[in-house]
C-alpha cells in the first residue's frame, strides 16, 4: 500500500501517482492523506486511482479504517475484537482515564488512540491543572492518569508527588504511568521513585499502553 500526502512541496499527492503509473504496471492501493474536506477531492481522488482518503492530523483509529478498506481486510476488525476480548483483564469501558499532555496534538492523539480502545478519556494540559481535576473529582473517578513529564507550569514529577500527597487516600494512590521520550534506565527509576506506577515510551504504541494500564490496575 501507498501511503501519500495530497499537498507535497514539489507536486501534489495527486500528480505524484499521475507520475508513478507511468512507471508502475502494477500499482498498489493508494492511501491519500489530506487536512483539506475530503468530499471536496472524491472526485479527483476516484479519476486518480485513490483507493482510500485519510483525515489529517492522522488519528489511529481512522488509518486504520482506511488501510482496511484499502486493502480489503475489513474482516480483520471481528478478528482484532475477539483477540482484544480474550487477552483484555480489565473492564475497558468502564475504566476512566486522564491524559495529562501539554501538547496539542500529541494530546489528541493520545485521547483518539486510547478512545478507539474502548476507554472513557478525559484530558489536562498541564500537571497543575491534573492536580485540579483529581482534587475536584469523586474519589476513584478516575482509574490510571497517563501523565507526561515535561510541561510547562507543572511538570510530570511535580504532578505526581502532588497527587501523592493529597489526604484522600484513594484520591493519592491514583495509578499513575509516565509518558515520555527519556527510556534509559535511570528514568525509569526516577519515576518509579517519586511514586509512579508504570512507564511507557513515546511515541504512544496501543497494544503496548494497554498491556501498560493492565498491568498497573492489577498491582
Amino acid at each position: 500500500v501507498l501511503i501519500i500526502d495530497s499537498h507535497l512541496e514539489e507536486m501534489s499527492g495527486f500528480e505524484l501517482i499521475a507520475k508513478l503509473k507511468k512507471y508502475i504496471t502494477e500499482i498498489k492501493p493508494i492511501v491519500i492523506m489530506t487536512a483539506y474536506n475530503t468530499a471536496a477531492i472524491e472526485d479527483e481522488a476516484r479519476d486518480a486511482g485513490v483507493s482510500q482518503l485519510c483525515p489529517k492530523p492522522v488519528f489511529f483509529s481512522d488509518m486504520r479504517e482506511s488501510l482496511l478498506q484499502a486493502l480489503n481486510l475489513k474482516h480483520m476488525q471481528s478478528i482484532e475484537k475477539e483477540t482484544d476480548d480474550a487477552i483484555s483483564i480489565i473492564d475497558i469501558p468502564n475504566t476512566r482515564i486522564l491524559i495529562v499532555e501539554d501538547n496539542e496534538l500529541n494530546r489528541e492523539i493520545a485521547c483518539e488512540l486510547i478512545k478507539s480502545a474502548g476507554f472513557m478519556v478525559e484530558s489536562a494540559e498541564n500537571g497543575s491543572e491534573a492536580v485540579e481535576k483529581i482534587k475536584a473529582a469523586e474519589s476513584g473517578y478516575y482509574d490510571v492518569i497517563l501523565m507526561d513529564i515535561q510541561m510547562p507550569v507543572m511538570d510530570g514529577y511535580e504532578a505526581t508527588k502532588t497527587i501523592r500527597a493529597l489526604e484522600d487516600p484513594q484520591k493519592a494512590s491514583v495509578k499513575i504511568i509516565a509518558m515520555t521520550a527519556n527510556v534509559f534506565e535511570e528514568d525509569r527509576k526516577e519515576t518509579a521513585d517519586i511514586g509512579m506506577n508504570g512507564f511507557d515510551p513515546k511515541p504512544i504504541d496501543l497494544e503496548q499502553i494497554i498491556n501498560e494500564i493492565e498491568n498497573v490496575m492489577i498491582l
